[in-house]
């Protein structure tokens, strides 16, 4: 029986989308790169009593091509959970954006979303991944893990660009990490949390049944997607830019190999890569929470649009 639960706190739209068709300009790629920083700035900078998280590298993910975009080894962090939290987990997918053409992915393999060359070594863990009850009284004392985002694609892309030195390896990134997260004793969960933000909140739809497939009938498993519902939708200069950008990367990273076939035997690839037209057949508990005044949304290309607005 299909159990998809949907909660939507308060929902926006995004018909004013806008992203550059070419991305051709290098400091267009770099401002992109500082507004995305913006926005995690309070993961990776740390106050006082802060709950700094190692990095850990995956040994021997690349004998199994299961690389960032310029070949380096993917990572996580992983706070372990104790007392009552001790057999719980919660996975967080990092967030931070996709490309979609070879000069944007090679311009991302020269930061921490492309290499783990340029990931922190020490994460602040706030929020969700908080190990404080006063600020995170559901999942303070679980396992939480953070998977870094590293391949472009959601954890979802399969192929490479050998010219380039660009490797698509989003679906094997996210199969070594569960593999190794699982060897670590996730396998024994009494209950497991997939989540994830903006990107990442997409790749945690995306892989929603994947995760719950992972444990048996008796572990309870949910997802939990934070600001990843992005709609397939007009923009106000009558375009479809967001289409536009996922065409463009789900044919460069390969991501239609690993695209349910429940959509693709009805839609072409990059409809499916839209939440809209996957939720209906994912099987496992999903919740959507989405803010009606998201920052990605509001700073995005495009917001030039607004100076078109007149009071009615």
């Amino acid at each position: 029986m299909k159990r998809v639960l949907i909660w939507v706190l308060s929902l926006w739209s995004v018909v004013g989308i806008g992203w550059s068709r070419s991305e051709d300009g290098l400091q267009e790629l770099k401002a992109k790169d500082r507004l995305l920083s913006f926005l995690e700035k309070d993961a990776v900078s740390p106050g006082a009593n802060s709950l700094m998280i190692p990095l850990t590298l995956i040994q021997g993910a690349a004998s199994k091509g299961a690389v960032c975009l310029d070949g380096t080894p993917p990572g996580y962090h992983l706070d372990r959970g104790f007392r009552s939290g001790s057999n719980s987990w919660l996975i967080q997918l990092e967030g931070g954006g996709w490309c979609n053409t070879i000069r944007s992915c090679v311009f991302r393999k020269t930061t921490r979303r492309g290499s783990s060359k340029f990931m922190e070594k020490r994460l602040n863990f706030t929020g969700i991944l908080s190990n404080k009850a006063e600020e995170n009284p559901d999942f303070y004392n679980w396992n939480r893990v953070k998977l870094r985002y590293c391949d472009g694609a959601s954890f979802s892309g399969e192929g490479q660009n050998e010219a380039n030195q660009l490797y698509f390896r989003g679906q094997r990134i996210w199969s070594t990490a569960m593999e190794e997260l699982m060897a670590k004793g996730m396998r024994n969960a009494e209950q497991a949390l997939l989540s994830g933000c903006s990107a990442g909140g997409l790749a945690s739809i995306l892989h929603c049944d994947e995760f719950k497939d992972l444990f048996p009938s008796t572990t309870k498993v949910k997802c939990l997607s934070d600001a990843g519902l992005f709609l397939d939708a007009t923009n106000m200069a009558g375009g479809h830019t967001l289409r536009d950008m996922y065409r463009g990367m789900v044919t460069l990273q390969g991501v239609q190999k690993n695209l349910p076939n429940t959509c693709t035997s009805q839609m072409d690839p990059t409809s499916c890569f839209f939440p809209q037209n996957l939720i209906a057949n994912i099987q496992s508990p999903l919740f959507l929470l989405n803010a009606a005044y998201d920052a990605w949304q509001k700073h995005i290309e495009g917001k030039k649009s607004y100076a078109n607005f007149k009071t009615c």
